[in-house]
């Protein structure tokens, strides 16, 4: 995607005052298009005609819930990046988003530089979650069995190479910093990346650092960056 086009970013939220705020900070970016609808339903039919690049999702909406509504959208051929903004930054929710192919979470509570810079993360593929939850959510897995010497067989189709890339995405690279460490260019660690998404059947980042954390490959500790 060319950065210099314009954000798409769609709004869903049951509530007229949540989303007229969003609009007004994320409108005044001269870099962002912003759409709006009031519940989960409406919202898959604007993405189906708009196609958004970032979704703005609301977690607890009446009829379809926000994390349904995510799951149908990033089952979508060419499918928006959706952020889950809540007001209620609780785990099970992060996990229910992240399982439904969330890229990020954020609370309702998060700074108006916070949430334009987020949406320009999202926009990017970057992993995308409020610090707080970050590590609330990589604390769940401390309890977990420290990396071994033999590969998680949930990661036996991936190639040397292809852990490596899941290791340091894992652990808060951005691309760049992979292509460093690994001496490789930019496009090569994409192409590994997209190959293990593929090959382990995730949806996006976020799922990846997820899953590197449950089989074990890397452990809570290790060095992870923040987006905000």
């Amino acid at each position: 995607m060319d950065d210099r086009e314009p954000v798409r970013v769609l709004l869903v939220d049951d509530q007229d005052l949540v989303r007229s705020g969003l609009r007004m900070i994320l409108e005044a970016q001269p870099d962002m298009e912003v759409a709006e609808a009031g519940d989960a339903r409406s919202g898959l039919a604007v993405a189906v005609e708009w196609r958004p690049d970032v979704v703005l999702m609301d977690v607890r909406m009446p009829g379809m819930d926000g994390i349904e509504a995510t799951r149908r959208m990033t089952a979508l051929e060419d499918p928006p990046v959706v952020v889950v903004l809540t007001t209620f930054d609780l785990d099970q929710h992060v996990y229910d988003a992240i399982r439904a192919g969330a890229t990020g979470f954020l609370t309702k509570s998060v700074a108006r530089a916070d949430l334009v810079a987020a949406v320009r993360s999202a926009r990017r593929g970057d992993v995308l979650l409020a610090p707080s939850t970050t590590q609330r959510l990589l604390a769940h897995f401390v309890a977990q069995p420290p990396p071994g010497p033999e590969l998680p067989l949930e990661l036996a189709e991936l190639t040397e190479r292809e852990v490596d890339v899941l290791r340091l995405v894992a652990t808060g690279r951005s691309n760049a910093e992979i292509a460093a460490e690994l001496f490789l260019g930019e496009a090569t660690v994409k192409t590994h990346l997209n190959r293990l998404l593929t090959k382990l059947r995730l949806r996006n980042r976020t799922q990846a650092v997820v899953l590197a954390y449950e089989v074990g490959l890397v452990r809570a500790g290790t060095r992870v960056q923040s987006d905000m």
